[in-house]
């Protein structure tokens, strides 16, 4: 059976320049210009966010629950929280919730991107 290598996310966005410095304030990636004035990548591996300039596009917090699109796993939820804190009163957005443990062994914090995009940011919960 064949692998899955990475995950990559496509996005519609109605401003690039706002979304990428969102994605470089709030989560730290790098962008890259592959079309420019149409798309760009913003790369914080093994993840990257695909940004395509769509202003007319349904904006996403018209999309109800269709606006969460990841589950990012990372090593410390509660530096992406300091983080997220820190960036989001300068490139806008929204902590939705802050970091708590969950009964299934995560501790998890929900965004909402500057577009209005949702995402959940969790780590394990470690014995300690």
């Amino acid at each position: 059976m064949a692998s899955i290598l990475r995950s990559h996310y496509v996005l519609a966005v109605p401003d690039l320049d706002r979304s990428r410095r969102w994605y470089e304030r709030v989560l730290g990636c790098e962008g890259d210009e592959v079309d420019p004035g149409n798309w760009v990548f913003m790369r914080l591996p093994p993840v990257m966010f695909m940004l395509g300039r769509c202003p007319d596009a349904i904006p996403a917090p018209d999309l109800g629950d269709h606006q969460y699109f990841a589950y990012l796993v990372v090593d410390d939820v509660d530096a992406f929280y300091a983080q997220a804190q820190a960036a989001i009163p300068e490139v806008g957005g929204e902590v939705l919730n802050s970091p708590r443990d969950k009964p299934w062994g995560m501790r998890e914090m929900a965004l909402r991107t500057v577009d209005g995009h949702r995402m959940t940011i969790a780590c394990e919960l470690t014995g300690d």
